[in-house]
């Protein structure tokens, strides 16, 4: 951080539910590090380091790895909102939301999306444009661009 630069105040974290590219992690770990993240995390899924990962993204920051929603559920940080990003009838379009200054921000598997256990217990549910969805780590990543260019 450079001396001129003003230290944010809260943080963020971001996770994948039940991927189904394991590789999708490793580009969000290094998305998540460049954009500011906490921490990064899985849900039904254990991550392996990727030869790929050039930056080193474990070095910098941490993933924790959830058997399931309820053990991620049990251990949300105090106050912090979870936000999932999916297509559905209850989210709002990403252009009208204010980032939460303490968030986990979930992500679904691109085949199945957010199941509904998670979707229930989202505080907001936001959607990105278009009809269809995107790939997982590059749903990840415009979501954490959002974040920083609206100054959360």
């Amino acid at each position: 951080m450079k001396y001129t630069e003003e230290k944010k105040r809260g943080f963020f974290g971001i996770g994948i539910q039940n991927t189904k590219n394991i590789l999708n992690i490793g580009t969000l770990w290094r998305s998540a590090s460049i954009m500011g993240a906490s921490f990064i995390f899985t849900i039904g899924n254990r991550y392996k380091r990727q030869a790929s990962d050039t930056m080193e993204s474990w070095r910098h920051i941490p993933l924790y790895n959830y058997a399931s929603f309820d053990d991620f559920y049990k251990s949300l940080p105090y106050d912090c909102r979870l936000i999932g990003i999916e297509l559905d009838e209850r989210s709002i379009s990403i252009d009208k939301f204010l980032h939460p200054e303490r968030c986990i921000y979930l992500l679904g598997a691109e085949d199945n999306g957010l199941t509904s256990e998670a979707l229930n217990k989202c505080h907001q549910i936001i959607q990105l444009p278009g009809n269809y969805c995107l790939n997982v780590s590059v749903a990840g990543s415009i979501v954490m661009y959002d974040r920083v260019i609206k100054g959360k």
